[in-house]
């Protein structure tokens, strides 16, 4: 069986983990999201899977290459062309990167699933392939109900009481709202469908083919299931989703490593003196961090690989990447740490380099940067991430 995942976008809600990142490769507990999607595909026995490519492709490739170790068959729809000897990408939207690959050859001859490579799911797809059949639809959007009150941060499906689609509301008020069945991204289609898409143009499936499909008054159904879904669209959904996994509120993801002590994981070779550290899980530390004596953790938090947690440092309730350091005393509260910038849980962001507090937060790489009195604007920043 076929299937699609769209991984061509720029990931601009995402930024600045994006800047260097492409949103499918964005790690849950140092996995890719894109990887279990994979690993859902192959268990509904989906193994030919198109991934449209365009923002940091190469990422992309280089990672799951052709699917081999996944078990499943990969191919790549390069979405850009060389600009004076630079890889520039220009994603054709998700109903454009579609019709791409099927004009090439015509690779989707019979019903094929379609996913958005930034989220985590756990759907019975064989189910949904199932009651997409039943209904004889050439297009099925897989909804989930939420409460009321968060409509808004969604996009809203209308149906009939058939299931048949009547119309969309982008992000309504509550007050406005027509349903509280969302889009979750997750779409079963028949290869008719790509008829319906014009070539050699940005087309997007939501507010483009949808529409058309609606006002064509074709057999275009919304099946409402009950399952797992998190999103990760933005940088706040990126932190609740690290949250939810190690608070084990997202079922479908482990935390890997081995238990230290109660609820708190380790990858392999951290450095770190238990009796004289203060944790309180749930805490994931990857491989060849060493956390030196004095710091604090309070859970959830993750702390990735190859990292420096400097004495009296705290690390609480937030997120840490890859070879980062944490300077002595520094304190993080609800707070993202990726590369040069310090994140909060809203995704305003710190260039933590340009505010001159490389002293407090840098490249574990980098020799320890010391304190600078010439940058008097440091010190109104620096109490983000300083004791109070």
């Amino acid at each position: 069986m076929k299937a699609m995942i769209l991984a061509a976008g720029k990931g601009t809600r995402v930024r600045p983990i994006t800047h260097t990142i492409p949103k499918p490769m964005i790690p849950i507990l140092q996995k890719p999201v894109m990887e279990f999607l994979l690993e859902l595909l192959r268990q509904h026995g989906f193994d030919q899977i198109m991934v449209n490519v365009s923002h940091l492709a190469e990422e992309i490739e280089s990672y799951f290459r052709d699917g081999q170790r996944f078990g499943v068959q990969i191919a790549y729809s390069f979405e850009g062309n060389i600009v004076d000897g630079d890889l520039v990408g220009k994603a054709l939207g998700s109903a454009g990167g579609l019709k791409k690959i099927q004009e090439f050859n015509p690779f989707f001859d019979d019903t094929f699933v379609v996913l958005c490579g930034d989220a985590l799911i756990d759907l019975d797809l064989t189910t949904a392939v199932k009651l997409h059949r039943e209904k004889g639809a050439i297009a099925t959007i897989v909804t989930k109900t939420v409460p009321k009150e968060l409509v808004s941060s969604y996009g809203v499906v209308v149906t009939d009481d058939h299931g048949k689609i009547l119309t969309f509301q982008e992000k309504p008020a509550v007050e406005e709202a027509l349903s509280t069945e969302i889009n979750t991204g997750i779409y079963i289609f028949e290869p008719e469908v790509i008829d319906y898409i014009p070539s050699g143009q940005e087309y997007d499936l939501g507010g483009d083919l949808f529409p058309k499909l609606v006002d064509s008054g074709l057999p275009f159904y919304a099946v409402n299931m009950d399952f797992e879904w998190v999103d990760i669209g933005k940088v706040p959904d990126y932190w609740q989703a690290i949250r939810g996994v190690l608070s084990r509120e997202i079922k479908n993801v482990q935390i890997p490593g081995i238990e230290v002590r109660t609820g708190v994981y380790t990858g392999i070779n951290v450095a770190a003196n238990w009796d004289n550290i203060e944790i309180d899980g749930p805490v994931y530390i990857g491989g060849m961090t060493r956390i030196e004596d004095g710091v604090k953790i309070i859970g959830p938090s993750m702390i990735g690989p190859s990292c420096l947690i400097c004495r009296g440092a705290v690390v609480d309730n937030s997120v840490i990447f890859e070879y980062s350091r944490l300077g002595p005393g520094a304190r993080l509260v609800d707070k993202l740490v990726f590369g040069r910038y310090c994140v909060d849980k809203t995704g305003a962001a710190i260039d933590v380099q340009a505010a001159a507090l490389d002293w407090l937060i840098t490249d574990a790489r980098h020799a320890a940067v010391q304190y600078r009195q010439e940058y008097p604007p440091q010190r109104e920043i620096s109490r983000l991430l300083q004791p109070e």
